[in-house]
Formats: structure tokens, sequence, C-alpha cells
């Protein structure tokens, strides 16, 4: 086990006794989660784990059953979705979720625009600023005036993940960001990832063991709505509990 927060310090996320039934489906069944500030977290597991279910339940696109969901000690377990956004988590979807008659531009423009009117500030100096920071961190300043809808997949992948860091995020979640990259643009996305760490605190869905086994400095394995294990990427790998459920090739979802 390693890179869990300890007693003395507050976890960026936390989650206590958390579950989310549907019908008789408990997707997510009495689970304690600590994130700590600064750290890259991949979440992984087979199908129907609970993975998507308790990523939903921290941003507040789904409510809980019941559990409490604390955010840098607060509690935010009834926060509305938009409000967390502004207190400082971000979501990128597993089905791309740009605008794509928009430009690059104007897809970063609306994220940088709502954190520039709930500080305050709306000057047009300062929404330049901040779209073309937030692309260049994903390499498109050249496709800023590119419609979204006209980028390849790989571009449509990183565009989103500019509208989350446009946010400037304490947290970024990140659901499936590599799915349907080639080789290269997964290169690409892995030094972007290490380069947002250093920003934010990110938690990453992700189904290609390489990219979590080169990635993650700690690993939550869910199964049935649980948390199964927890630890380093080599304790992770050597868990018989996991490798019987999920690394055995028992399939991934």
């Amino acid at each position: 086990m390693a890179a869990l927060a300890s007693p003395t310090e507050t976890p960026l996320i936390e989650t206590r006794a958390l579950s989310r039934g549907f019908g008789g489906l408990k997707a997510v069944d009495n689970v304690d989660f600590r994130l700590r500030a600064g750290e890259i977290r991949a979440l992984i597991g087979p199908n129907g784990a609970g993975k998507t279910t308790l990523v939903g339940l921290i941003c507040g696109r789904i409510a809980p059953s019941c559990g409490t969901i604390l955010f840098q000690g607060r509690d935010i377990t009834r926060l509305p979705a938009h409000a967390r956004v502004m207190a400082g988590i971000a979501y990128t979807f597993q089905i791309t979720s740009i605008f794509p008659k928009l430009s690059a531009y104007d897809n970063v423009a609306l994220p940088v625009q709502r954190r520039l009117l709930a500080q305050g500030r709306a000057r047009a100096h300062d929404l330049d600023a901040g779209v073309a920071e937030a692309l260049e961190k994903v390499g498109l300043c050249g496709r800023a005036s590119t419609p979204a809808g006209d980028l390849a997949y790989g571009h449509q992948r990183l565009l989103e993940v500019a509208m989350g860091l446009a946010l400037k995020p304490r947290l970024l979640i990140l659901d499936e960001p590599t799915q349907g990259l080639s080789d290269g643009e997964i290169e690409t996305f892995v030094a972007l990832a290490r380069a947002i760490a250093g920003e934010a605190t990110v938690l990453i869905i992700e189904h290609n063991m390489q990219v979590v086994m080169e990635l993650a400095q700690t690993i939550t394995v869910m199964n049935a709505g649980r948390i199964l294990a927890e630890g380093t990427p080599e304790a992770i790998r050597a868990d018989r509990a996991v490798q019987d459920v999920y690394l055995g090739g028992h399939g991934h979802g």
C-alpha cells in the first residue's frame, strides 16, 4: 500500500460509506476512498465494477443513496455538479463531449469564461490568455480556429482535456482518455498527464494497463461496487485477487 493520505493529512477527496443503488444493483457499495493532493491515481476494474458511478458521485452528476463526500475537508455530498466544478473538480467524459461546430478556441473559451465570471474577471485579454494557455498545454495552439468536429479523434480528446484544464481545477478526472488513440497519441497523453500533475491532482479511469502502470503512483481496483485492492503498481500487479478478477484476462470494463 502506498501514496495513501496519512491520518494527519486532509485528503483532497474522501468518501465515507458511499453507496449508490440502481434498483436491486449496488453500483457503489459502502466505499471508503481517499485521494491525496498532488498524486496521479488510477481507478481500474472489470465491466460493471462501479468506477464510472464512483466518479459520477464525486463530480455530483449522480446522487448517492447514502454516505458522505468530502473535498478538501468540506462536505460536498449535496453540492450540485456545477458548484463542484467551480470548487475545483473537473471531469472529462468517456465519450467525447466537445461542441463539434464551434472552433477549438471557442470550445475552450466557454470554461475559461465560466471561471473568469466566477472570479469577477471578464476582460477579453484574460479570456484570450486563458484559452491560449489551455490549448498550448495540450499542443493545439495551431488548431485554435479549426472546428472541433474537424479535428482528428486524438486531437478531440486532447481538446476535451484542455476544456477541463481551462477551469484550473484542483482535481481533474479523466474517464478513458486513451480510448481510440494511436500509440503516438498515447505517448503524448502520458507526457501531458505527467505535466498536468504538477498543478492538479489526476484521477484516471483507464483500461490500457501499460498506461496505468506507467502513470499511476497508486492504483485503486474496484469489483462489484467495492474496493478490492489499493496500492502501488507493483503491489497491484502481484495481487492474486486482482489477477483473478481483472488482470488475468477476465475482461476489461
